[in-house]
């Protein structure tokens, strides 16, 4: 007995000094501060409209009806809008069977309906028609197991920091909703039922519910992707939603043109080079027209012929040339007179405006010119003897007015310049890979020999039916004068006809595209490839491209060789990723270069030491 007591009094103890323990603890937690402490509010207010949260407003609207048919994307402007915002979705799988017994009693309800209708005479109802198609459709999708079908609730929760402008917000985004023919009703008497269905607890107090098949509830998800990946093509990079590869075929498209715009260092050069190397795999015939002398290691490392254009090079190109008719469908008239009228652009750019009586005086002198070397609408162009800059000169020095001109043309054949366009053309276009290097030129130049180089580019593809693709990089340089920017333009539209896809790159954004033949590239160009975008010009890339917010923030805040790829009416967020030994060979990285060059003279060094 006195074991017994002695153990009771012990639990006794034990359980007030639990009690003690426990009441302690409580008092403890009350001194200490929780995360749910920090973020709760200090008050809530509940109304029958909206939720007072710590002085800040919230109410909640929810989709009761959507249209008969519905866009890809049509929540976007919602998701995308510069408002704060809560968006909730709720998904109740609804089992196919239950489903297909309800459309089977509805259908043969709307048959009935119909057939008395006809046995009545009454004229055809044709939204019964039609409701009857759409459930006979909905029927064999569910019974072959394309769609499935779901009971799906759509909750945004607005908030504001006053009556007005919550007001004003709700107002604006019932807005919305009802150009796209939605239509939705705002919480009366569920504020706070509203409010917490758009916390992210995965709570739905709401419960208002709208029944859908998989594919309207896919076009409501709010981040989409295109797929770009074809059977064949270049690998032009990663999707950056859902990482599947861009794989595409430009001359798949109406054309085979393509656009690449971004800031300087943001990696443009760097894709369009990736592309050249891939699609010199598949024995595409590649032209490129470099401002910059980048793509010469590229042009060493594959074999192909680097040109480069100079007052002082060996390398001459000849404006004069005439391409060579290709199967009779080129009358020796229409090549003439082309010419004649890309000769009047060059002479253009080299001398200013002319003045009406100037342009008739040069056109007539570019005739003669041709003519004092038996060229004429009835020559065989197959084999004939070109005329150079000095034949102009001379044809020009005989005509009564064309003094001025003459002074302004001798500094291309006599002066500072002479024996850039004097000479008859010497250079081999027979590589598979072509580079045309007009960094050694001072300014002036440059603009005249890019186009003169285009030019006889442009008579070479017409020469001869071939696959090939034109890069022209700093094209900002052709839009500063209206002849260049001109030529380039039909020259994109054109090209089709030749099998050539010519790829335009600049970094001046600005100018290109506030000039009118820049927009036209534009309109004319299948892909398009917009990298990281400088705050300056965002706002008319976006114009010219139709960008979303979203897409304006990615261009704005994207990494070296991250952006859009456009490929017709699809596009998708691209990263450019190279593998290494392609790294190696189209870097433009300076540091990178110098590494590539140090390693390559301590290998020759080690062969000789060991010679």
């Amino acid at each position: 007995m006195p074991q017994e007591i002695v153990k009771t009094v012990q639990t006794t103890i034990d359980k007030k000094q639990e009690k003690q323990i426990l009441e302690a603890e409580r008092v403890f937690r009350r001194g200490e501060i929780s995360v749910r402490d920090l973020i709760a509010p200090a008050a809530m207010k509940v109304s029958p409209r909206a939720l007072d949260i710590g002085g800040k407003l919230a109410s909640t609207l929810f989709v009761i009806t959507y249209p008969r048919y519905i866009g890809v994307g049509w929540f976007t402007p919602i998701v995308i809008l510069n408002l704060p915002i809560d968006i909730a979705m709720f998904f109740y799988p609804v089992a196919s069977d239950i489903v297909l017994k309800q459309l089977r009693n509805k259908a043969g309800a709307i048959e009935a309906q119909l057939l008395s209708d006809a046995e009545k005479g009454a004229p055809r109802d044709p939204i019964r028609e039609t409701a009857l198609k759409d459930i006979e459709q909905l029927r064999d999708n569910l019974v072959q197991g394309t769609e499935r079908f779901f009971q799906f609730a759509l909750y945004v929760t607005v908030y504001a920091d006053n009556e007005k402008q919550l007001e004003e917000r709700v107002e604006k985004i019932e807005n919305i909703f009802g150009s796209r023919l939605v239509y939705v009703k705002r919480v009366l008497y569920q504020a706070e039922q509203g409010f917490n269905s758009t916390m992210p607890l995965g709570n739905d107090e709401i419960a208002v519910y709208f029944n859908m098949n998989s594919s309207p509830c896919a076009s409501s998800f709010p981040f989409t992707s295109a797929e770009l990946t074809s059977d064949e093509g270049v690998l032009f990079g990663i999707n950056r939603h859902n990482n599947s590869l861009v794989l595409f075929d430009r001359f798949s498209l109406q054309n085979g043109n393509a656009v690449v715009f971004a800031t300087a260092g943001a990696g443009k050069s760097y894709a369009v080079k990736l592309e050249v190397l891939r699609s010199l795999m598949y024995g595409t015939d590649i032209i490129i027209i470099d401002p910059e002398r980048e793509y010469k290691y590229l042009s060493d490392s594959v074999g192909g012929t680097f040109i480069n254009i100079s007052l002082n090079s060996e390398a001459k190109i000849n404006p004069f040339d005439l391409p060579r008719p290709v199967g009779g469908a080129d009358r020796p008239a229409d090549i003439i007179r082309s010419s004649v009228i890309t000769l009047k652009g060059l002479i253009r750019i080299m001398v200013g405006n002319l003045t009406p009586e100037e342009d008739s005086l040069v056109d007539r002198a570019l005739i003669e010119t041709y003519a004092k070397k038996d060229i004429t609408v009835e020559s065989d162009l197959h084999s004939i003897d070109v005329p150079t800059m000095l034949d102009f000169q001379e044809i020009l020095s005989g005509m009564e007015g064309g003094e001025g001109l003459l002074l302004k043309i001798k500094k291309y054949t006599e002066g500072t310049f002479a024996g850039l366009f004097s000479s008859q053309t010497n250079i081999d276009m027979k590589n598979q890979l072509v580079v045309f290097s007009v960094r050694d030129l001072e300014d002036e130049l440059r603009p005249i020999a890019i186009y003169t180089i285009m030019t006889y580019i442009w008579s070479v593809v017409r020469s001869q039916l071939k696959k090939r693709i034109l890069v022209i990089d700093e094209a900002w340089w052709l839009m500063q004068h209206e002849d260049s920017a001109k030529f380039i333009y039909a020259l994109v539209k054109r090209c089709r006809k030749y099998y050539l896809g010519v790829t335009t790159i600049t970094q001046d954004v600005n100018d290109f595209l506030r000039s009118p033949y820049g927009q036209a590239i534009v309109t004319n160009s299948a892909l398009q490839l917009l990298l990281k975008q400088s705050p300056a010009s965002i706002d008319i890339v976006a114009k010219t491209f139709l960008l979303t917010q979203g897409e304006r923030y990615l261009l704005l805040e994207s990494g070296v060789g991250e952006g859009i790829f456009f490929a017709g009416s699809k596009h998708a967020a691209i990263k450019v990723v190279a593998s290494y030994a392609e790294d190696q060979i189209i870097t433009s990285d300076p540091r990178q270069l110098l590494e590539i060059e140090k390693a390559k003279k301590e290998f020759e060094e080690s062969i000789g030491n060991k010679q």
